[in-house]
């Protein structure tokens, strides 16, 4: 098949509460699933919010919310994202979803691409949190830039402010990515700071179907007046970065194409829109920036999927040598040219 009904999710989260954002996701994905879409995104940081105290406070007021950011974090093997997967599979659907995944004593900005039978497709992480972020969360590796094939075509995700990183998205394009999810905190708790508003950053998104000849898939958080108070300033006021709103999203086609109707900035909702991928041969016909357009004998990208963990344990004097082994000593190799 190469028609598809997809949806992107405008809503906002039970703030640093896992267990009622959990709740709320698999509502979500059942009321999706009901008007037929095969895939469903959700925005960065979705489960348990996105951490809007980080802009907020200095490091010291931050300890509280730290704290109940870190008991609110879901790991991936956990009971939370079980849930969720489950709620794949009973509604035979595709979803990507962003948490503040938890990992020992590290969080990370990551998002799963889930399948219609609940299995795990892809877990990446966010290669690089952006500014305030890099004070709560940890970074990813090459091995999180990936594109996996799906029931709805070439699926692909990033989070935030890597759809501004051009090198990353050339990675991603280089994988022949046929639907893309971009997924984005809540627009209007900076939305006073040009380039942290919706106009540009939406902009980006659209820029990334241009790109990419892809679909692309805008799922944003909205922050309301209540929300805003679980931030609270000094007289219990809404979190003073606050400037209302701020979700907008929508599903962009490969030749950037509007294809969804507006939404409220403040309003919760789901947008939807039928896809055919066969549109995105016209659109590579004219541009295609890691194919025809393409000059590498000019300008190459080095990309260096390979992960990297922080401990590497030798393989013992009497250890058999396998396959892994193998491939492990190439790595290292790699690694090791690279260095010199």
């Amino acid at each position: 098949m190469t028609t598809h009904r997809v949806a992107a999710i405008q809503a906002e989260p039970v703030w640093l509460d896992i267990d009622g954002t959990t709740d709320k996701t698999v509502r979500l994905i059942e009321e999706a699933a009901a008007q037929g879409a095969a895939l469903v995104a959700f925005p960065e940081t979705w489960i348990p919010g996105y951490p809007v105290f980080l802009w907020s406070y200095t490091v010291l007021d931050q300890v509280p919310f730290v704290a109940r950011y870190h008991a609110n974090s879901p790991t991936v093997d956990g009971p939370h994202v079980a849930r969720i997967r489950d709620a794949a599979r009973r509604n035979d659907i595709t979803v990507v979803v962003g948490i503040s995944e938890k990992s020992a004593g590290s969080l990370y900005m990551a998002q799963l691409i889930i399948d219609p039978n609940g299995e795990v497709l892809l877990h990446r992480r966010k290669l690089k949190p952006t500014h305030a972020e890099r004070t709560l969360f940890g970074e990813g590796d090459g091995s999180d830039i990936a594109v996996v094939d799906s029931t709805v075509g070439r699926l692909g995700a990033l989070n935030c402010f890597e759809h501004i990183q051009p090198l990353t998205k050339y990675a991603m394009y280089a994988q022949h990515e046929q639907v893309h999810v971009a997924a984005w905190p809540c627009f209007g708790i900076l939305g006073f700071v040009p380039m942290l508003s919706a106009e540009p950053l939406i902009a980006a998104t659209q820029t990334y179907a241009l790109e990419g000849s892809c679909f692309v898939l805008l799922a944003s958080q909205i922050m309301s007046d209540d929300g805003a108070r679980v931030f609270p300033s000094a007289d219990g006021g809404p979190t003073p970065i606050y400037t209302g709103g701020g979700g907008i999203a929508r599903i962009f086609g490969p030749d950037t194409s509007l294809l969804t109707g507006p939404l409220d900035p403040t309003t919760e909702g789901i947008v939807y829109a039928d896809i055919d991928l066969s549109a995105i041969d016209l659109a590579k016909n004219i541009v295609d920036p890691v194919g025809h357009y393409a000059r590498p004998d000019v300008t190459r990208l080095v990309f260096d999927r390979t992960p990297q963990a922080p401990v590497v344990t030798p393989r013992a004097v009497d250890e058999p040598f396998g396959e892994e082994d193998e491939q492990r000593e190439t790595d290292l190799s790699i690694a090791n040219a690279r260095d010199m």
